[in-house]
């Protein structure tokens, strides 16, 4: 990242690296890949805390205001197959707490729930460990993109069904005229980036 990157507001260094990839993963679709921004280490720091920052705020300055302690209004971060996975792992890092993976069906060994859910270009399913998430645990649900809100509805449900509590979604990038983040209501989305 150039020092005049580092000075961008994140929106724009996100939407600087970012690649569109039209028609992929089929015809009609244009695909987001945020793997340059990956790629980038700055970038990639910069993402990573934006992500667990409340929406709106300076991450820098959520941190302070988070205490010495590191405190956070969640104690676990949840990662939707499969870029979910990085992001939630490095914001669950960053903040000291534990992450859990919400997997495509037939990927997880042990008793687990699961939920259909439509995507914009098909239907799929997810599944989450039965014993992943404690009742009353504050989770933070982490994705790349949100765009219809299929997705990340179900993974919201998995959650509330083991009786989590979904403090915030946040994602990389809004895709915000598919209406994924009405489809989330009433929980809070926070989006870095929104097209």
């Amino acid at each position: 990242m150039t020092g005049t990157a580092a000075g961008l507001p994140l929106d724009e260094l996100i939407a600087g690296l970012t690649v569109d990839v039209p028609d992929h993963p089929m015809p009609g679709v244009v695909f987001r890949d945020l793997t340059p921004v990956f790629a980038d280490g700055p970038a990639f720091r910069r993402m990573v805390e934006g992500l667990a920052a409340p929406a709106g705020s300076d991450p820098r300055a959520a941190a302070v205001a988070a205490g010495a302690a590191g405190e956070r209004d969640f104690d676990v971060v949840v990662g939707v197959e499969a870029r979910g996975f990085l992001l939630a792992a490095a914001v669950a890092l960053d903040a000291g707490v534990g992450v859990v993976p919400v997997r495509k069906a037939g990927k997880l060994p042990r008793e687990r729930i699961a939920a259909d859910y439509a995507l914009e270009y098909g239907t799929a399913t997810l599944e989450l460990h039965a014993d992943s998430i404690r009742p009353g645990q504050r989770v933070l649900v982490v994705d790349d993109v949100l765009a219809t809100g299929g997705t990340l509805a179900a993974a919201v449900a998995l959650v509330e069904q083991l009786g989590g509590v979904v403090t915030a979604v946040s994602v990389v990038v809004e895709l915000a005229a598919l209406g994924g983040r009405q489809r989330l209501a009433p929980h809070t989305v926070h989006a870095l980036w929104a097209t």
